[in-house]
């Protein structure tokens, strides 16, 4: 299952990505580092792959050949309700961590 990173709107597997391609919900771009199977805070310009320059905002539309859109649930940097890894912990480990 595909989801917009930026708003958590499901999109179709069969829908085809393009550097135009816009989410139905919000209207915001989606081939985007935020929505690629590749982006992952922390490494060398955010990307596991060996891009040849940083890409400079995330959230925005680029020619990246790398893309491939991420599958699954817990998309991008705007997955989730806040403090949902503080939850877990707290579940794992008791409120007096």
């Amino acid at each position: 299952m595909r989801v917009c990173s930026l708003c958590g709107h499901s999109l179709e597997d069969t829908l085809e990505i393009y550097r135009s391609s816009t989410c139905p919900s919000c209207d915001r771009d989606l081939k985007i580092c935020l929505n690629c199977r590749f982006y992952k805070k922390g490494a060398h310009w955010d990307c596991l792959e060996t891009i040849p320059e940083a890409v400079a905002e995330k959230d925005r539309a680029n020619f990246c050949d790398y893309f491939r859109f991420r599958e699954g649930s817990g998309q991008g940097a705007a997955s989730g309700k806040p403090g949902q890894a503080r939850d877990e912990f707290r579940k794992l480990f008791g409120n007096g961590a």
